[in-house]
Parts: C-alpha cells; sequence; structure tokens
C-alpha cells in the first residue's frame, strides 16, 4: 500500500519553489536570502520524498552577500532543464558589489555551477526562463509597472534572451499586471506551453495573508493574455487567520512521464495565534485540467495537509541523523552561515572530530558575516543541543548557541566572563537587548539545550555529568516570527562565538550538535 502525500514537503525556511524534471526525475530549487551557501537543490523520484544533493551557489565569486540587509539577498528562483543543461535564474537584492538578475548554469544539478551571467537590462525580480518548441528562449520577470497607479503595482514583461550570449535581445512587451482589479504585487511568472496555449502563472497579493495563485493564457507567447474567469485558483485568504495553513501561492508547475500534473507552492502552518515561526515553507497540490484552464487541488480548492500520493514509484531516501560529530571533510548541506562562506571562520580539520568557531568582532546583531553556523527550524516541537568547550578570554566573548530570526530578533544563550564563568540568556527584540537570566558555570565543556514547545522555549545547560538544569523556561518565542519580526525569513539555530567588536585570536570547539522532533501532545 502506498503511503500518501504528507504537506509540507519540505518544512522550515523553504520558500519560493520552483522545479523542472529530466525523464523519471525530479529537482526543486527554493529562495535562501542572505544566507550562504545559496539555493539549495534537492531531487525526488516521487515528488514528495526528498533529498539534497546541494547547493547552486558555493564559492563566494558567485554569491556576493557582504553588506546585504536582513531579508536581502536571493529572491524566488527558478530551474529548468534544456538539451543537457540545467539553469537557474535568481535576483540578488540589495548587494553591494552586485545586483540584480542573473544565470547560472550545470551539467549536472548537484554541481559544480558557473559563474553568475549577470543580465543587463532585466529589471526587477522573479525572473523565469521559457525554452519555447521553436528553439528560442524567452525572459519573463516582474518589475514595477512604468505607470504605478497604486502601491504594490507591478507587471510581468517578457524579452527574448541570447542563451549563448546571455542577454537580452529585442524589445520587452508587457503581459499582465494581475488578474484581479488593482492586483499588488503580481509576480513570480511562469510560462508553460501546454496544448495549443502558452500560460502564464503568476502570484499576487503579496506572500501573506492574501497570496494567491492566478493563471492567464495566449495563443502567442506575447500575448495578448486572457484571464482565467475562476481566478484565483488558489488562495487561502478566504480562509481567515485561524486555518491551518495560510499564505498559499508562488507555484510552478510541473507533470510527471504518466501525464499527472501537480503544482509546488508555498504556505506557512501558524501557530500559537498568527505566527509563523517556520517561515515559509514548501507544498505540493494535484492538478487537473479542465476546459483548457488547471485546477488546483481538485474537489477541495485549497491545500490539503494530505493526498494520495502521486502515481509514481515511490522512493524514500534515508533520514538525516539526529546528531552531527563533526567527522567529515565538510559541513552537512543542512547548515548555512551569513553572507559568507563559514570557511572564512571555522574548521573541521584544526581539531578533528569538532567543529571550531574562531570568534570575531562582528554580531548576530548586525547585517555582518558572524561566527554562526545554523540550520532551519523545522518543526513546531522539537529540541536541539550542542556539546562544546570555551574558555572566554574576556568579558567581550561568548560562544554557544542561537535562535534568530534577523539581527534584531533573536535568542543568545552563551557562555561569557564576568567576574566568574557565566551562562546568560540574551534576548534582542527591536534592537533592544536584554539579559533575562544569568548564572555561574564551572566550564570549560557544556552542553546547552533548547526545547520548543509551540510559542514556548525553554533553555537548559548541563555538566559533563548530563545533570541537566534549567536556565529559564517558558520563553515567548513569537519574536521568531515574521509577523512580529517582519521579513520573509523562518528561525534558525545554530552554533555561535562572537568578541563583541574586539580583536580575538580565541576559539570555541563543538563536540556535536543534535537537533529532533519532539512528540506532539495533540
Amino acid at each position: 500500500m502506498k503511503e500518501p502525500l504528507r504537506n509540507p514537503i519540505l518544512s522550515g525556511c523553504y520558500p519560493d519553489p520552483s522545479i523542472c524534471r529530466v525523464g523519471d526525475d525530479f529537482y526543486l530549487v527554493t529562495s535562501t536570502f542572505e544566507y550562504f551557501p545559496g539555493l539549495p537543490i534537492f531531487h525526488s523520484r516521487d515528488l514528495f520524498h526528498w533529498r539534497q544533493i546541494g547547493h547552486a551557489l558555493t564559492r563566494e565569486s558567485q554569491l556576493p552577500l557582504q553588506g546585504v540587509h536582513s531579508s536581502g539577498g536571493l529572491y524566488a528562483p527558478t530551474i529548468r532543464y534544456q538539451e543537457g543543461t540545467f539553469y537557474i535564474i535568481n535576483t540578488l537584492v540589495g548587494g553591494k558589489a552586485q545586483t540584480g538578475n542573473f544565470i547560472v548554469a550545470a551539467s549536472n544539478p548537484a554541481g559544480p555551477w558557473s559563474e553568475p551571467y549577470w543580465l543587463d537590462g532585466a529589471d526587477g525580480i522573479d525572473p523565469s526562463l521559457f525554452f519555447d518548441a521553436d528553439g528560442r528562449v524567452w525572459y519573463v520577470g516582474s518589475r514595477m509597472a512604468l505607470d504605478s497607479q497604486f502601491e504594490g503595482h507591478t507587471e510581468v514583461w517578457l524579452q527574448e534572451l541570447d542563451l549563448q550570449a546571455m542577454h537580452l535581445i529585442g524589445e520587452p512587451v508587457v503581459l499582465w499586471d494581475g488578474a484581479l482589479k488593482g492586483a499588488r504585487w503580481a509576480e513570480a511568472p511562469h510560462i508553460y506551453r501546454v496544448g495549443e496555449y502558452y500560460y502564464l502563472l503568476i502570484a499576487e497579493g503579496g506572500t501573506a495573508q492574501h497570496h494567491a495563485v492566478t493563471v492567464a493564457r495566449s495563443k502567442n507567447v506575447s500575448g495578448p493574455y486572457e484571464a482565467n474567469p475562476g481566478n484565483p485558483i488558489l488562495t487561502h485568504r478566504h480562509l481567515g487567520l485561524d486555518y491551518p495553513i495560510v499564505g498559499t501561492g508562488h507555484a510552478d508547475l510541473v507533470d510527471t512521464p504518466s501525464g499527472e500534473w501537480w503544482a509546488l507552492l508555498l504556505g506557512m502552518r501558524p501557530y500559537g495565534g498568527y505566527y509563523y515561526n517556520l517561515g515559509r515553507e514548501t507544498f505540493l497540490v494535484p492538478v487537473c485540467w479542465e476546459e483548457g484552464w488547471p485546477v488546483f487541488s481538485p474537489g477541495m480548492g485549497r491545500v490539503e495537509f494530505e493526498y494520495p500520493a502521486p502515481n509514481l514509484t515511490q522512493q524514500a531516501w534515508p533520514q538525516l541523523p539526529v546528531r552531527d560529530d563533526f567527522d567529515a571533510d565538510s559541513l552537512a548541506f543542512h547548515w548555512n552561515a551569513l553572507r559568507a562562506s563559514p570557511e572564512r571562520f571555522s574548521s573541521l580539520s584544526e581539531r578533528p572530530g569538532f567543529l571550531r568557531l574562531r570568534l570575531q568582532p562582528e554580531r548576530l546583531a548586525e547585517n555582518a558575516s558572524p561566527s554562526f553556523i545554523g540550520r532551519r527550524q523545522q518543526h513546531i516541537y522539537f529540541y536541539a543541543q550542542a556539546e562544546f568547550e570555551f574558555i572566554p578570554g574576556s568579558q567581550h566573548e561568548c560562544a554557544g548557541l542561537a535562535l534568530t530570526q534577523s539581527p534584531d530578533f533573536h535568542y543568545l544563550m552563551v557562555v561569557t566572563l564576568q567576574d566568574e564563568l557565566v551562562l546568560q540568556l540574551i534576548k534582542r527584540t527591536g534592537g533592544t537587548e536584554e539579559i533575562l537570566s544569568c548564572c555561574p558555570i564551572s566550564g570549560p565543556r557544556i552542553t546547552l539545550k533548547v526545547e520548543a514547545r509551540e510559542q514556548s522555549y525553554s533553555f537548559y545547560y548541563a555538566d559533563q555529568a548530563g545533570n541537566w538544569q534549567a536556565l529559564l523556561e517558558g520563553v515567548d518565542g513569537r519574536i521568531l516570527s515574521t509577523p512580529v519580526a517582519g521579513g520573509f525569513l523562518g528561525a534558525y539555530l545554530g552554533m555561535y562565538a562572537s568578541s563583541n567588536g574586539h580583536p580575538s585570536s580565541n576559539q570555541a570547539d563543538f563536540d556535536w550538535f543534535e537537533y529532533a522532533e519532539l512528540p506532539n501532545p495533540k
């Protein structure tokens, strides 16, 4: 008996999904904003069991993130395949050294991927590529409307792309500015050819509660496009803030070898009120075609947590181990740093079996590249713990665990030095820091743990004997959610070390890090 499809298919901060199929294999990519490496690549053979096989942007020469503001960086990639080559087209927002739209290419989706080809004249965000049957290649993107009439008035536009020279040719054509009257933030366009029609799929309404998927069609790629009379073809805006899945939109279509159609899209799972610490996640819904139009989640019209599985041979991948002992030569794919390669400040070889973080002056509270290596929060109920060794050399030095949504909204549980060695829990909200708890410890080896049960986060520590003690329980987790912190990110958690604006030659050595889901009592 087949296992059912369960949503989300990627939990945690994996927004703006895009997908392509090559034979029996499916490949998926999502946004990563200011995190490095950029654009995780996932592989599946059944559309709902996915394994990460790499990142598209693994070198700083590909990804100039220095100085990028929080929730800037990489927006809304599109992945496509044509004649032996994979292409990802993407936007870098807020870059200091480079900004705008670019393309990277690879013969193997696991990499390596090329250096970026930056596209002159490609204004706006959310670019996509369409390969037509006549061999022509088209760029389609979203930009502020040239005759903007209201806030958020954007337009979808098209221009031919010379794929060999990697530059736009011909004249741009405006295709669409949203299906609904006064539609705000018409974006995330994709074009498909199905039968005699070209279909233009977009998102509109903004990427929060009023998010929606709409579609138009034309017999010519450059239009004019007619709207589906049933638009929006998917939205949860009318279901209210208490619905278990909200903000659905930003879809990409794919077909299977047997002729089924499916759509990936983003959505959020609020809990503890209208708060979604996991950020925007990736969901999958079935699609059918009726009277020349796609119907999303037929018979239901909304994203469900469970569907019958696609008509594909199921292939589940081995589960990632709960514990990372840092015995490998390189970091596992789920680890990320901020705005720079972790090789700048970390090492797996200087002390084998440990992840060494070298203290830097940069802090998590800055739009910088602090010594932080983290992973996404992926569960509403979870625990994370790590064991490490650290001897601070001054009151400016600290190391431990961090849970962060942005530079202005995060928690730090760190070892530092006052008159004695102490463990502190620091809360930062709206740019203001507060020490919630502080206690003396013996050190230098300590284990730290955080447990989350919905919006209640509790912090613990233990000495080498494993005697757990509470640092503080029942801390408010809502500051790690977009409705409080703003931006587009979900919560990350991981290992952190800083000398807080002062030079240092010190380091913290992490022996292991463990993350797992806790049982949901409901």
